[in-house]
């Protein structure tokens, strides 16, 4: 991938990790219910979970999801259903003041926040759309493909960790 090819998707990354969506609202809800660095470990999931889409559309899965809608609106609507469950899971839970303390007292293991946002991200449509639509415009068909996805891997890696920081 050339640097200017790799500026502008550098770019793009940057927009999609800022732009609010259910990873935000993920990392948000950690840090506030267990401080930032254990909350964090539900950001690490998100970069998980969008390493695992990449990985999906590096092989070659990519294409039949866009080539085939109805696997598209599985995946769409497999991502909605998480999505509203863990709303209604939210909206159910009791409601707890907002504390400067790190933990809120809830025992959730960090493997369990992990394993959240991976599914989240995972099963995200947002980042399904971005994945199929806007990263194809980076590759380069005539060089290897797998060299380019690790350097998108690495780069919406990097800005989703930077920004679910900031959130």
């Amino acid at each position: 991938m050339e640097l200017s090819t790799w500026l502008a998707f550098f770019v793009a990354s940057w927009a999609i990790s800022i732009s609010p969506g259910a990873g935000a609202v993920a990392a948000m809800s950690s840090g506030l219910s267990h401080g930032f660095v254990r909350g964090y470990f539900t950001t690490l999931g998100l970069v998980l979970g969008i390493w695992l889409q990449i990985l999906v559309v590096g092989v070659g899965l990519g294409a039949v999801v866009a080539a085939s809608s109805t696997a598209f609106l599985i995946i769409k609507w497999t991502g909605a259903a998480y999505l509203i469950w863990l709303g209604i899971q939210q909206w159910r839970s009791p409601a707890t003041p907002v504390s400067a303390q790190a933990d809120s007292g809830q025992a959730v293991s960090r493997r369990s926040m992990v394993v959240r946002g991976i599914m989240i991200n995972a099963v995200n449509p947002k980042g399904t759309v971005f994945l199929l639509a806007v990263v194809p415009q980076f590759l380069n068909l005539s060089q290897p493909m797998a060299p380019q996805y690790l350097v998108i891997a690495l780069t919406l890696g990097f800005t989703d960790l930077v920004v679910m920081a900031g959130y």
